[in-house]
């Protein structure tokens, strides 16, 4: 049985727990994850993770919080003036949503705080600062 490698189209299930052990994504009982290894599609500790696997192989890793969604950035966290802001947008604090930046650039960021003023948006990834536990089945290496 062949080992999976660098450039292999591969399947997957996996089960995704933040350092809290919360499962936060899993692909265990749907159709598996495909991709191709080194390709960039996942978080590269991972697709390293499933070198030299084997279909059917069961691997349990801990990726840090570098190697995942990034460290957390106080700098990503903004204050930004009601007045900069559609008048009828209706915010509540915890809330994520999707922001345009003038370059075309997409943010997703959540709502820490409303003030009288101004709103406070933090733009790292909900992710971030956490270390990342996959459970990975390797279903497949087409």
């Amino acid at each position: 049985m062949s080992e999976a490698k660098m450039g292999d189209l591969v399947k997957v299930h996996y089960t995704a727990k933040a350092e809290n052990m919360m499962i936060f994504d899993s692909k265990q009982q749907v159709t598996p994850l495909e991709f191709k290894i080194g390709d960039g599609q996942i978080i590269p500790a991972f697709e390293s993770a499933l070198i030299g696997m084997k279909a059917g192989d069961n691997k349990t890793i801990n990726i840090q919080s570098d190697e995942a969604f990034g460290p957390y950035v106080d700098e990503l966290i903004t204050k930004v003036d009601k007045n900069q802001l559609p008048p009828n947008l209706d915010l509540t604090v915890g809330q994520q949503l999707q922001i345009q930046q003038p370059d075309g650039q997409v943010l997703l960021v959540k709502v820490l705080n409303i003030a009288d003023n101004d709103i406070t948006f933090d733009a790292n990834h909900p992710l971030a600062g956490k270390d990342i536990i996959f459970d990975i089945n390797l279903v497949e290496i087409l």
